[in-house]
């Protein structure tokens, strides 16, 4: 056991810190394999224990330190998928049936007909025309 070199147990510690990162998907594992290999590098240029061990705990605490704040605001961030009437909100549509303050028309919105009204209560907009979605109430999408 004395016959192997300090590097090579360096490794074998990396080698036992990834297996846990790939099996919990935890990325500190990763951070504290980097610092076994630090160390093994040390170890290969000659560097004392002490040195190795230094290098392995000053890299493992500064990838910590530095990269997990950002994974941490990168996880917390959610995707900007809209779905559902959500989606419908800001898209254009097509006028099949007069469209007024008081409801009662009908548009054409991402290929199927909703009942529309203005959202301007004296505006109207003709079959033929094209308006915005601006909101969905209920069935009625509401057009300017």
């Amino acid at each position: 056991m004395n016959d192997i070199d300090a590097w090579v147990w360096w490794l074998v510690g990396a080698a036992a810190l990834g297996i846990p990162l790939v099996v919990t998907a935890m990325p500190e594992f990763g951070m504290l394999a980097v610092g076994a290999v630090a160390g093994a590098i040390l170890a290969g240029l000659g560097f004392g224990v002490v040195v190795q061990v230094l290098a392995f705990v000053i890299v493992s605490v500064a990838l910590i330190a530095v990269v997990r704040p950002i994974a941490a605001r990168h996880s917390a961030q959610r995707p900007q998928l809209v779905s559902g009437v959500e989606a419908l909100k800001g898209k254009q549509a097509v006028v099949l049936e007069r469209v007024d303050g008081t409801g009662g028309g009908r548009i054409k919105l991402a290929g199927e007909v909703w009942s529309a009204r203005a959202l301007d209560v004296d505006r109207a907009y003709e079959v033929g025309q094209e308006v915005d979605v601006v909101e969905i109430e209920g069935a009625t999408a509401i057009v300017i």
